[in-house]
């Protein structure tokens, strides 16, 4: 049977991925278009930290539109409210690993924006086994999926991952650049999406402007039909499963 997804993890350009030199990956992950004409992309939100961003959770349980949000331990703790939002709408949500603090998943010790990698196997194996274990008791669900903090990875530790049960979360279209896009730009590229894209963006930051762009851009995707997956489709399992 024909998979209606194709999962690709691959090195980053050197135009897209300056870190390369560094030893570190970008995967991307699309879907394979159809021959049906119509267009299916896949929404995915981070929740690293921090609060919840209700003008896009709201908007996707009003407009009917599925997603796939990334969540950390962190954020499970101090957002029981959404979380329960989440659960009483399995149809539309699916939740998956963003690690447990929001640690790049990285074994070396390096700096990524800013942000201080693992730094080790055994510290790559912390964040995703203690982002893991904060789904399972928060939801009952084991996640399937993970994507760590500045989706960075060596091969090395997405081996790691991938030994822990774990898929890498790759994306093909950055919608907010980490929330840090002005409004009318993340709208802009959201609305851009093509027929196979994987979308991410977040749902973790209120205040900024990009959350107002991610509204506008999901709701012109759906104004133009686009068909909305998730990672847990049946369809998006590996090949000879």
């Amino acid at each position: 049977m024909m998979r209606r997804f194709l999962l690709a993890a691959l090195f980053a350009s050197a135009a897209s991925a300056a870190l390369a030199g560094n030893g570190l990956v970008e995967p991307t992950l699309k879907m394979t278009p159809q021959r049906d004409g119509k267009v299916r992309v896949a929404m995915t939100l981070d929740a690293c930290m921090g609060k919840t961003d209700h003008r896009i959770l709201d908007t996707l349980v009003r407009e009917r539109i599925p997603a796939t949000i990334f969540v950390t331990a962190r954020w499970l703790k101090h957002n029981g409210e959404a979380l329960a939002v989440l659960l009483a709408h399995p149809d539309l949500f699916e939740i998956e690993n963003h690690g447990e603090n929001h640690v790049p998943a990285v074994d070396r010790p390096v700096s990524i924006y800013g942000i201080a990698a693992a730094g080790s196997e055994a510290a790559v194996e912390q964040e995703v086994e203690g982002g893991r274990q904060a789904i399972v008791a928060a939801t009952g669900l084991q996640p399937q999926w993970f994507r760590g903090a500045t989706a960075k990875y060596t091969n090395s530790s997405m081996a790691t991952i991938n030994r822990l049960g774990m898929r890498v979360a790759g994306y093909s279209v950055n919608g907010d650049g980490g929330s840090l896009l002005g409004a009318a730009t993340t709208a802009k590229h959201i609305a851009a999406a093509k027929d196979g894209d994987v979308i991410i963006s977040h749902i973790n930051q209120p205040t900024h402007e990009a959350g107002e762009g991610v509204v506008k851009g999901l709701l012109a995707l759906k104004a133009r039909g686009v068909i909305f997956a998730r990672l847990d489709d049946p369809s998006f399992a590996p090949p000879g499963n």
